[in-house]
């Protein structure tokens, strides 16, 4: 079966599972899809007992999808330059200290933490796992993930200058937590002994400032470039080439594609450009292209999440240890977020319980998945992937789903 047949299948699958979404249960399309493919997944489970026909074609489908290469390093860099895109950028300039903080220390803080308690909870549970693969755990996990975000955010009804924060800390820190788990991953592999400071100095400046910096060289050319002719067919596709051909070279760099990519859709979309480059009829044609390669790429994102159970080894004590790494997860993410946010709450005026929003919008996803797909035997992968794969479908079905209640609720208390 080759790659074109199994992309077909992933689109059909999408449009269908889309279409049912939207005709009748009406959930938002990140939370619709997800439900729907792990429905579809454990009916496939249900028939094989009588005819595995089905079953043996899904897993098959699965098995030559590399999920982790696929997605962090095809599909993330237009799934991050469109959301780069479509941000308020006045906003997000307004709220860029807390939102460097939060994609910065926050991540960190919160991979030390979900490691320790990690730690120390699976022994309790019969399982000897190393620190430092705890650590990798806390690191994989604890960015939030843009895509998951985005999709729900936009119905939630969060106050603008919150979801500028939500939305600005997931654009920055998923390339920030990327950079810290290579990081953690080289220590692992290595040993910590050949490691120096130095080294995890240079690999995190060269991935993080690089990224930025070639982030908005590849923006101000976009710029150049467009602001030069006006023809909204080529301006379009000189978008497209800046995000295809900036990865390719980021890649070829080691910079975070990722962080480049949202730099350079940071600088492309912000108002001041827009007025100078675009016209209304360019504007128009630039952003409906970039909805419809966000809305398709995350179709088929969420149709993989689901399938991806598929390659999962569940056992009575992983799956008890990932019900229990949901409240860890989330606790962790409150205290990494408590000091920047008591610290910047006076000067930019916060909306009540920013906290606590920020810990239930703040939803994992399928870049969590990808790096615990990249994870070794040794790593402990299965345990890690099963775990991973309940906090994120924890996470985006049930902090998904209940967000906007969240959000309601706390306007009824105190306006926002």
């Amino acid at each position: 079966m080759d790659y074109f047949v199994i992309i077909s299948i992933l689109v059909v699958l999408a449009a269908i599972f889309g279409y049912i979404n939207v005709r009748f249960l009406k959930l938002p399309n990140t939370i619709g899809l997800m439900f729907i493919t792990i429905l579809f997944t454990l009916v496939i489970f249900a028939i094989s007992y009588v005819d595995d026909t089905l079953l043996n074609a899904e897993r098959f489908i699965i098995t030559q999808i590399d999920f982790k290469s696929v997605l962090l390093d095809i599909m993330l860099s237009f799934l991050l330059f469109a959301g780069a895109l479509h941000t308020n950028f006045e906003q997000l300039k307004i709220q860029r200290a807390p939102v460097l903080v939060f994609a910065t220390l926050g991540v960190l803080v919160s991979t030390f933490l979900v490691g320790t308690a990690m730690y120390v909870l699976l022994p309790l549970l019969g399982l000897e796992v190393a620190y430092i693969y705890c650590l990798l755990f806390g690191a994989l996990i604890s960015p939030t993930d843009p895509i998951a975000v985005l999709g729900i955010l936009k119905k939630a009804g969060v106050p603008k200058k919150l979801e500028t924060k939500i939305v600005g800390e997931s654009l920055f820190n998923d390339g920030v937590g990327v950079v810290i788990f290579l990081t953690i991953f080289e220590i692992a592999r290595r040993g910590s002994d050949s490691v120096t400071a130095l080294d995890v100095v240079t690999l995190f400046g060269q991935e993080v400032i690089g990224g930025l910096l070639l982030g908005l060289i590849l923006g101000w050319i976009t710029y150049r470039l467009m602001k030069s002719i006006d023809d909204y067919d080529i301006e379009v596709i000189i978008t497209l080439a800046a995000v295809m051909g900036g990865t390719v070279l980021a890649q070829y760099l080691h910079l975070s594609a990722p962080l480049a990519m949202v730099a350079a859709g940071l600088f492309v979309g912000n108002d001041t450009v827009r007025a100078s480059t675009m016209s209304e009829v360019t504007e128009t044609y630039v952003d409906k292209f970039w909805e419809l390669i966000d809305i398709l790429l995350n179709t088929i994102l969420f149709v993989l999440i689901g399938m991806e159970m598929l390659v999962l080894t569940f056992q009575g004590n992983y799956i008890l240890v990932g019900l229990l790494a949901i409240p860890i997860v989330l606790a962790c993410r409150y205290t990494s977020l408590l000091l920047p946010i008591n610290f910047f709450k006076e000067k930019l005026n916060f909306v009540p319980k920013t906290n606590l929003i920020m810990t239930w919008g703040g939803l994992r996803g399928g870049i969590s998945i990808a790096l615990a797909l990249g994870l070794t035997q040794e790593m402990h992968r299965d345990l890690f992937l099963v775990i991973t794969y309940i906090v994120v479908v924890f996470s985006i079905l049930v902090q998904g789903l209940t967000v906007s209640s969240l959000v309601k609720k706390v306007q009824t208390e105190e306006p926002l």
